[in-house]
């Protein structure tokens, strides 16, 4: 496998257990990102380490500290850090299988790809693959991980197994904070009913290479005129939205739809290639019972 992973240690099920890999899912090494220059020179600027009192520091001076009240600090060394290591450091235990739809979307983060690390470990990590794929239950372990322990839910895919890191109940803040400040109304069934018939003519499968990142799309073609020496011009701004009547804002939208469904239709069908029979072939005949 050509990516490194980003943790290695062992699958455990009970008392079977394999060599494991983890590896990220995603990648970000195609976004666009831009560098610190000086506006004369060109050269890029070095972000260089500063005491407030005393000036730059040498990063061999620089030390760790938890702030645990104002500017009262602990400091811990790389090797006590090093030193707090749980069973998990190395162990991915599963300790529970629970519905995914137990599991509240607020909770879900980042995907990781686990593969048997070795040889060796292919049988051990396919029975419990298998054994999970049967039992149609996402698996629930913990596991340390750039110095936390996480949650980890396991599911079967392909020949593997997909980890996602899921949120601590302490990170995911109550909704209540947000949305108990919303006024309770309930609007005309009648402009609910409309609204339900827009999103009925929106629906379709999910396809991924339709939602790319525009603003990164557009940054690239501002980076590929300026690369040519070309000027960029402003952008209109938005426009903001106006404040009309929602009931005639709702049938117009409806309408709007329409029009764009009856629209697709008939350009699939004039760009649809009408069938040719095959030369010197016969339709085949339905045999009598």
């Amino acid at each position: 496998m050509a990516t490194r992973p980003t943790w290695q240690g062992y699958l455990r099920l009970s008392l079977v257990s394999c060599p494991v890999a983890l590896y990220t899912a995603t990648s970000r090494t195609s976004d666009v990102s831009f560098n610190m220059l000086h506006k004369e020179t060109m050269n890029r600027i070095r972000m260089i380490p500063t005491d407030p009192e005393t000036g730059p520091v040498d990063r061999a001076d620089i030390v760790k500290g938890y702030e645990i009240e104002k500017g009262h600090y602990v400091v811990v060394t790389d090797e006590e850090i090093k030193n707090v290591r749980l069973e998990t450091t190395r162990t991915l235990d599963i300790e529970r299988f629970v519905d995914e739809a137990d599991i509240d979307r607020l909770y879900w983060n980042d995907p990781y790809y686990l593969a048997p690390d070795g040889d060796m470990a292919v049988e051990a990590f396919t029975v419990i693959r298998q054994a999970m794929e049967k039992a149609g239950k996402v698996a629930l372990g913990r596991l340390v991980m750039h110095q936390r322990e996480r949650l980890m839910a396991l599911e079967p895919r392909d020949r593997g197994i997909v980890a996602y890191t899921l949120r601590s109940n302490r990170e995911v803040r109550d909704a209540g904070e947000v949305f108990d400040s919303i006024p309770a109304h309930k609007p005309p069934a009648a402009m609910v009913d409309i609204a339900a018939r827009i999103i009925e003519q929106q629906e379709g499968p999910f396809d991924p290479s339709q939602f790319n990142d525009r603003y990164e799309d557009a940054l690239r073609a501002l980076i590929r005129e300026k690369e040519k020496g070309h000027g960029v011009k402003k952008v209109e701004e938005p426009r903001e939205a106006e404040v009309i009547d929602l009931m005639e804002a709702l049938k117009r939208s409806l309408g709007g739809g329409e029009r764009r469904r009856a629209a697709a239709r008939t350009s699939t069908r004039a760009a649809r290639p009408a069938a040719k029979k095959p030369a010197g072939r016969k339709a085949p005949t339905k045999k009598r019972a």
